[in-house]
């Protein structure tokens, strides 16, 4: 199959899934063509089957701002009438799936006997729980999600809230979010520590874009309480909006040389494999994404009760889950992580287990199947 993808380029699950999944449909002999403004940050190495096509958005004196969507419509148009795609998959109603919406049209106008190519959508979250959830957005996303040949979500959860905010007339199939688990696997270095400067005491790591729905203040309240009670560092991974009040807080509490705020980071497998227990607090979440990743390498999750979190995690064995804000109960649950070995050690192989129920090559097929589904239906 010739097949297109459209993400976003930027740090979080969505455009790591994206990329991903190209890759590995185009290590299974597809060709896949990836649509943004620059190339997804998993994209990584050369591929003979991948190929990249930069959105460039031009500037008029005229208007306030750039058309990325008008852009982004036109380059998939081109692309897809040389290669002749046959499925677009777009990864975020908006822009993404509107803009693939919108390059068809251009496509028949431009060649009426032109078979056009098949538009699958992926939800991921914030585009139904964020931007659908703007009442001037709604009547968009659902026109998105209803142009669509096929609409899938990364979790059942977002599926049963698209349902509740938009009455979609599409059917929506859940395909989760996947990881490799032949990259992801714990492996810990001593030398990472040297690099970090880091002991032998007890590690919490993070990993997000930093967006308000994280929590990163939450995270810097549970650690400075589980620092003062167990020899420990906190490695924080990624950036954004959230940063600079994170690292205001930190001094406040006086923790400035147990916090290490690392940025955004692509190779993560070294830091998540010295990693005892990953925080993740946030007030929604869509799938979850690090948490399964950190699984994957052994780590126990201390998550809300949030979004697609139970549908991976389970208390007790993988980690724990309590409702957000909760502070006090996650300060607990990750203190007898790290303090009852025999237990860690029995949550951190039940991680590994859990997570090769999400290997890649699985998921990948769902999404083969779902494709091959599409270009059957007239």
């Amino acid at each position: 199959m010739n097949i297109g993808i459209s993400c976003h380029h930027t740090y979080g699950g969505s455009g790591a899934i994206a990329a991903e999944l190209g890759k590995a449909l185009a290590g299974k002999g597809h060709s896949v063509h990836f649509f943004g403004q620059a190339a997804p940050f998993r994209l990584g190495a050369f591929s003979r089957n991948i190929f990249y096509h930069e959105v460039e958005v031009t500037h008029y004196p005229m208007f306030d701002a750039p058309f990325y969507s008008l852009a982004l419509a036109a380059k998939i148009a081109e692309v897809a009438f040389y290669e002749k795609l046959d499925v677009v998959h777009a990864h975020y109603a908006i822009p993404h799936a509107l803009s693939a919406m919108l390059a068809r049209q251009m496509l028949e106008d431009k060649c009426a006997e032109l078979k056009c190519f098949k538009l699958a959508t992926t939800l991921h979250g914030t585009d139904i729980t964020v931007v659908g959830a703007d009442r001037g957005m709604e009547d968009v996303v659902r026109l998105a999600i209803n142009k669509s040949d096929g609409v899938t979500t990364v979790s059942g959860y977002l599926k049963d809230e698209t349902v509740r905010m938009f009455t979609p007339r599409k059917e929506i199939t859940v395909i989760p979010n996947f990881v490799d688990t032949s990259l992801f696997f714990r492996s810990p270095r001593n030398e990472i520590r040297e690099q970090l400067g880091i002991g032998r005491e007890k590690i919490l790591i993070h990993i997000s874009n930093f967006r308000p729905v994280k929590c990163i203040g939450d995270i810097i309240r549970i650690f400075y309480a589980v620092s003062q009670r167990v020899n420990a560092t906190l490695l924080l991974v990624g950036d954004g909006p959230e940063r600079s009040e994170a690292e205001i807080l930190v001094r406040q509490f006086g923790i400035v040389d147990r916090v290490k705020f690392l940025g955004k980071l692509v190779d993560i497998v070294p830091l998540l494999s010295i990693a005892d227990v990953m925080l993740m607090p946030s007030n929604a979440e869509s799938f979850g994404l690090a948490a399964l990743e950190a699984m994957a390498c052994g780590v126990p999750v201390v998550a809300t009760m949030a979004g697609g979190f139970p549908e991976f995690i389970v208390p007790g064995r993988h980690g724990y889950l309590l409702s957000p804000g909760d502070i006090e109960g996650m300060t607990e649950k990750a203190l007898l992580l790290l303090s009852d070995q025999d237990h860690w050690l029995e949550c951190s192989k039940a991680c590994i287990e859990q997570a090769k129920c999400y290997e890649t090559t699985l998921l990948v097929e769902q999404y083969e199947a779902y494709y091959t589904m599409l270009l059957a239906e007239p």
